[in-house]
């Protein structure tokens, strides 16, 4: 007897708006961030509007955002990073080792990647977040991962969905 459910893939589709090299310094990140003990998801909505690159959140609720930058255009054309911080206990900005960090801002944590790894270059500085904004950037981070592995059980089910999240 054949199944008409369509087969579930590991990962939800690339939406095509990363280039190639974004990609590359996205997984080599995020594999560091596996290895220091976070779990990260990529292009999560902020409750400002915005869109993080990577948000990382361990099991002490620490919380950590990684603007991803994959060229010298994409860091100039970008004024929009300093509203991050106030979803983060730490800023990083992640980058090939094609770019010199004398580009990045100084109160910044800078880690150097490409698609089989990373390290942080430049620890970022320290600044916890209040507890209402922790409590709502936990609640965001977890309904964005349940809602993708939703989709992966279901993609049917979440057709209305599909352009959210």
């Amino acid at each position: 007897m054949e199944s008409t459910v369509a087969p579930l893939t590991l990962a939800p589709p690339l939406d095509r708006r990363q280039s190639e090299t974004a990609l590359a310094i996205a997984r080599g990140t995020a594999r560091l961030l596996r290895g220091l003990g976070f779990s990260c998801l990529s292009e999560v909505s902020l409750p400002s509007g915005r869109r993080a690159d990577l948000v990382a959140l361990n099991e002490r609720g620490e919380i950590w955002i990684v603007e991803i930058k994959s060229s010298l255009a994409d860091l100039r054309a970008d004024d929009k990073w300093p509203d991050y911080r106030l979803h983060c206990d730490r800023l990083f900005f992640a980058f090939t080792q094609d770019l010199s960090c004398d580009l990045f801002p100084g109160d910044t944590g800078l880690i150097v990647a490409d698609a089989y790894g990373a390290h942080i270059h430049c620890e970022a500085p320290e600044h916890r977040l209040p507890a209402p904004t922790r409590k709502l950037m936990m609640l965001r981070f977890a309904t964005t991962a349940a809602q993708r592995l939703n989709r992966l059980h279901d993609p049917q089910g979440h057709a209305e969905f599909l352009n959210e999240v």
